[in-house]
């Protein structure tokens, strides 16, 4: 598994238990285990879901799945 494969799968889990739609990012970072704290970590890069939360625009909410987070986050990240 490469770096963006390990990230997408690590926020996938974190919000396995999720109530999907997310319609705001309190929402969506309320929905971390830890809140913002919440770190995923793969080789050498390491963000924390509030790091991840500055990469999103009002535009990308409501969220329909964990997937669609993730996709996004890594897609602006440029992993």
């Amino acid at each position: 598994m490469n770096v963006k494969e390990e990230i997408k799968a690590q926020i996938m889990g974190a919000l396995e238990g999720a109530n999907f739609p997310i319609e705001t990012p309190e929402e969506l970072l309320a929905a971390f285990p830890k809140g913002a704290e919440t770190t995923c970590k793969a080789g050498n890069i390491e963000m924390t879901a509030g790091e991840a939360g500055k990469l999103l625009k009002a535009g990308d909410f409501p969220f329909k799945s964990a997937e669609e987070v993730a996709d996004t986050i890594i897609s602006r990240a440029g992993l």
